[in-house]
């Protein structure tokens, strides 16, 4: 028997810390929710979960992108929808004033009625953009510039290849780019004979078809970008529950090991106050 060296005690106290260790590591993920605090815990494992977060909210930030993007083409597509009953409305005027039984008195009156159309066309152009800035004018270069619009990319998830692309420099849906600049500067009968008026019929059509190519262009568009972010949202969840298996806890699990752990712990406690207490025997010889 020595007492020098309390060798049972140095055992217990060691034992006794590594229960403790677990013990507060265990209330430690019970409290935050997470099975993985820090990198000790699992190194490899807080790796790939940190990865799958990046991913995840690069995704989420895709998906808002992609929303911001539906609202931009349908911003568009009204716009258009608005300026192809114009045109429908000036085809159906230019057929009135063609016919013979409309009067000289009657064409003018049509005249002006087409031009003030064809101006609200314009109006239309230099109004449909997306949050009031320069570069987002859709239907021509800016407000004051009739000129093509300029090309938009959406990005539309984490690489900096995954985007979406919508005719740049191509879209400029006014009275320049659907070539009836003549026809909106008609004001009188002499402008406006059955002749010119057959003549601008054809014009008219060919702006329509010219319109509604754009028109699809944004449709096909947007139906490609609603498919890509229905498909990152259900890549986020996905994602978000994988990085939940190796991140978060399980309650139900952990409880029991905590409770195993605090067991011991208070064992490990009443073991070490009985080593202590051994070398108090050594007093006995010495009686």
């Amino acid at each position: 028997m020595v007492v020098n060296t309390n060798k049972s005690g140095l055992i217990t106290q060691e034992a006794l810390k590594n229960t403790s260790s677990r013990l507060n590591s265990s209330l430690e993920k019970i409290s935050s929710g997470q099975k993985i605090n820090k990198a000790s815990d699992n190194a490899s494992g807080l790796t790939i979960a940190d990865q799958l977060r990046t991913q995840a909210t690069s995704l989420d930030q895709s998906v808002a992108n992609g929303n911001a993007a539906v609202s931009f083409l349908q911003i568009a597509d009204k716009a258009m929808s608005e300026q192809s009953n114009i045109l429908d409305t000036i085809k159906q005027k230019l057929i009135q004033a063609k016919t013979a039984t409309t009067s000289d008195e009657g064409r003018e009156v049509i005249a002006k009625d087409v031009s003030r159309l064809l101006e609200q066309l314009d109006n239309i152009a230099a109004s449909a953009n997306y949050v009031d800035e320069q570069e987002h004018y859709m239907l021509q270069a800016n407000s004051d510039d009739q000129s093509p619009s300029t090309t938009f990319s959406f990005q539309l998830g984490e690489k900096n290849t995954n985007t979406i692309d919508l005719v740049g420099g191509s879209v400029q849906a006014n009275t320049v780019g659907l070539d009836l600049v003549d026809l909106k500067g008609f004001r009188t009968s002499d402008d406006l004979t059955p002749d010119s008026a057959g003549v601008m019929m054809g014009k008219i059509d060919d702006a329509i078809d010219k319109l509604n190519g754009w028109r699809a262009e944004f449709g096909s568009v947007q139906l490609q970008v609603e498919s890509s972010t229905r498909t990152m949202m259900t890549n986020s969840t996905n994602i978000q529950d994988s990085e939940s298996v190796i991140r978060d806890v399980d309650f139900a699990s952990e409880s029991s090991n905590f409770s195993q752990q605090n067991i011991i712990n208070q064992t490990g406690t009443y073991a070490l106050s009985q080593a202590n207490s051994n070398q108090n025997r050594a007093l006995q010889l010495l009686r």
